[in-house]
């Protein structure tokens, strides 16, 4: 029997069991080996790890794990199954444990659009957030590849970055009159025709070709694409859902499932490295003091006389 297990050891779920291994509890985390920015040649925005590839920050992280006994497998998990207070968590299709809690920790994946390059580039030149490499693209020409408001509004900050911005909608731009505004204004280029491939060298890229052989120099694309979650997890356990998709949790990761936790880009929508981890942080002390609580280690609150008069 475990305390918790993790299902996810990126940033968010080596953090948790961070803390919960302080705090003496029994760990697991599984860790399917495919986390979201497994292509990206570095992390940013992480004080103190600004620029470190993402496996060595996992790296990092699992060594930082071994003085407190927690338990970290390469496995994939297949799934978690509540049962009264406990959870049975099934990995690699056969081996069941269970816990008492269930930290969920498992991202998302990006849906990026079918355009022949973009996987070779993926995590190398072509990018879904500015905040994580706007800056090794500053002054260049950019591409953004996507449709509608979020592209639209995608293409407009990309401008902090760099003067030479256009807006690439592969198809119908799905753009309202005040919006193709603001971009007329701030000098944003809209190009509707449908995108052949992209040219790269070795993932470096130097251009979109349109139909007709026509060609856009650029240096960076990113992309305004959906999102889906990892695992479905949180869904057949039955917690609920925000309206954009993102599994519904409180300020420490708890869901509306008792023992259920979500933290990580699955959770909420500032998808940094360094805000996963704070979030596994927090949730890693929620799931102690919930442990607590169970074991009568929690004192009971005080209640007012006219309170005790109420519910006499």
């Amino acid at each position: 029997m475990y305390d918790v297990v993790i299902v996810g050891g990126g940033p968010a779920g080596l953090s948790a069991a961070l803390v919960l291994g302080r705090c003496r509890r029994r760990v697991l985390v599984c860790d399917s080996g495919t986390p979201r920015n497994a292509a990206a040649v570095a992390l940013h925005g992480y004080l103190t790890r600004d620029g470190t590839p993402p496996l060595e920050l996992v790296r990092l992280g699992r060594e930082e794990l071994s003085p407190y006994g927690i338990h970290v497998r390469k496995a994939m998990v297949t799934s978690v199954e509540r049962g009264g207070s406990q959870f049975e968590v099934t990995i690699g299709g056969s081996e069941r444990v269970r816990s008492q809690s269930v930290l969920l920790a498992t991202g998302v994946c990006d849906r990026l659009p079918p355009i022949p390059g973009i996987n070779e580039c993926y995590g190398i030149s072509v990018h879904h957030c500015p905040y994580c490499d706007g800056w090794e693209h500053r002054d260049e020409p950019l591409a953004v590849i996507g449709r509608g408001q979020s592209a639209a509004g995608l293409a407009l900050s990309l401008k902090t970055w760099s003067d030479q911005v256009t807006l690439c909608t592969n198809g119908p731009a799905r753009l309202t009159p005040r919006q193709e505004q603001q971009l007329s204004a701030r000098q944003v280029v809209v190009r509707t025709n449908r995108i052949q491939h992209i040219e790269h060298q070795a993932g470096r890229v130097t251009g979109l070709v349109f139909g007709g052989a026509d060609f856009l120099p650029c240096r960076g694309v990113f992309v305004s694409s959906a999102q889906a979650p990892q695992a479905e997890f949180a869904q057949r356990l039955g917690c609920e859902f925000t309206r954009k998709g993102t599994v519904r949790t409180n300020h420490l990761g708890e869901t509306c499932v008792p023992g259920v936790y979500v933290v990580g880009d699955a959770s909420h929508d500032v998808q940094f490295a360094i805000v996963a981890a704070a979030e596994g942080a927090k949730a890693g002390v929620a799931i102690n003091k919930a442990l607590q609580a169970r074991a009568g280690l929690e004192i009971a609150p005080v209640i007012s006389t006219e309170q005790q008069t109420r519910e006499a």
